[in-house]
């Protein structure tokens, strides 16, 4: 039965998650340089309209449509035929159909977004929309399915994945560890100085992203009830707490930066997301500040190795999804969610094994899939801009625009 209140939330939350994405464009349009700015914009607003037509079209039904083996949806609900205003209560029994697409279809759009991180200042466009369609049918709709789909295969094993940190988080970061070693640095890259040309432009789009996550984990409740005010409150103290463990850290090491504590929230956030419905806030603490001392080296460690994953995607949102499946195998507590299954840490160490099992094969998966898409357009079409293009840069030369006149 359709309940008013619910439906309400899920679309309330559906519009919280559609605004991260270009709140995601304007986080990494800051970071790069002057000449980058609307390009860098432009992957992720054209990303929203681009995998808003292809989950239209079938992404939806491979991704939740019938089961195929566990492997796969069907095409029974290409273009929506049989999605409607009742309710699909295999996936959410109070509200419409139509309101659960329409959520997971932000998460669809914002996943890809977050790699485009990886190769900012230096991708053709156009090789850069096939990639991302490719990417998002036969990297996303699978993954989707295997841990979220009825019938999938690691849903099946007991997987727990409350709003995508294995789905979003880890199919991201690792793609765009993937694409970073394909295309290659940036010209220059090491060499000449690429600082950051807007920090406050970064800054606001971390905190629209902290704003929005509470739709996307939240939400993720499909209902308004007392799971997703749960969620709600862990998302927070997870973001906070990896802040100040990021700002921390840095003041250590030199000093403490707005892009840090910025970059430390994020780190957070993406950390709670598989473990937001299924933890306590003092567990969330503990997730956050982890998260973000992680990722903190990954990044000294990135850097040394000389890979220019220009806006460190693998090393926030890969290691930070990463660390958030496993402490989801250790932080989990059937008190708060009947419906998840109890860590390590509560008396089941099956589940952290169920969890570091899946981040293994979504990872593998992943990294495997995207590096052949990314050699396979790169040796057809080319994955790069031409050299004079990332001179010029890339707003005048793919776009006619510039950020400032």
């Amino acid at each position: 039965m359709i309940n008013a209140g619910d439906t309400a939330w899920v679309l309330i939350s559906t519009a919280l998650v559609i605004m991260m994405t270009p709140a995601l464009g304007f986080f990494y349009a800051g970071m790069v340089r002057r000449k980058n700015i609307l390009s860098t914009l432009m992957l992720s607003v054209s990303i929203l309209a681009l995998i808003s037509v292809q989950w239209v079209l079938y992404g939806y039904s491979l991704s939740f449509g019938t089961d195929h083996a566990g492997l796969i949806g069907g095409l029974n609900w290409l273009g929506l035929n049989g999605v409607g205003q009742e309710a699909n209560a295999g996936y959410a029994a109070t509200i419409p159909h139509l309101a659960f697409m329409v959520f997971q279809l932000a998460f669809a759009v914002i996943t890809p977004a977050l790699i485009t991180g990886a190769f900012v200042e230096r991708i053709s466009f156009g090789s850069f929309l096939l990639y991302i369609l490719l990417w998002s049918t036969f990297v996303y709709a699978p993954v989707a399915h295997w841990v979220w789909g009825i019938g999938g295969w690691l849903r099946n094993m007991g997987a727990l994945d409350f709003a995508g940190g294995t789905v979003v988080h880890i199919t991201a970061g690792i793609s765009a560890l993937s694409m970073a070693m394909v295309i290659g640095k940036r010209k220059g890259y090491g060499k000449t100085p690429m600082e950051p040309s807007n920090i406050p432009l970064t800054v606001l789009g971390a905190f629209l992203l902290w704003f929005g996550w509470f739709g996307f984990n939240g939400g993720s409740a499909l209902a308004a009830n007392g799971l997703a005010v749960s969620a709600f409150v862990v998302t927070n103290t997870a973001a906070a707490s990896a802040a100040l463990a990021w700002m921390v850290v840095s003041w250590i090491h030199k000093r403490p930066s707005v892009l840090g504590l910025a970059t430390g929230a994020v780190v957070g956030l993406v950390a709670i997301t598989p473990a937001s419905g299924f933890v306590s806030p003092l567990s969330a603490i503990v997730i956050g500040a982890v998260a973000a001392v992680i990722s903190y080296y990954a990044i000294l460690i990135r850097t040394k190795s000389g890979l220019d994953d220009s806006l460190d995607v693998f090393a926030c949102h890969g290691m930070g999804g990463i660390f958030g499946a496993l402490a989801t195998g250790l932080f989990a507590e059937k008190a708060i969610n009947s419906a998840g299954a109890d860590g390590l840490f509560f008396g089941n160490p099956g589940l952290f094994g169920i969890q570091a099992f899946t981040v293994a094969v979504v990872a593998l998966f992943a990294f495997i899939v995207s590096f052949i898409l990314a050699k396979v357009i790169d040796a057809i079409f080319s994955l790069r801009a031409k050299e004079a293009e990332e001179n010029i840069g890339l707003d005048i030369a793919q776009h006619g625009e510039t950020a400032f006149s």
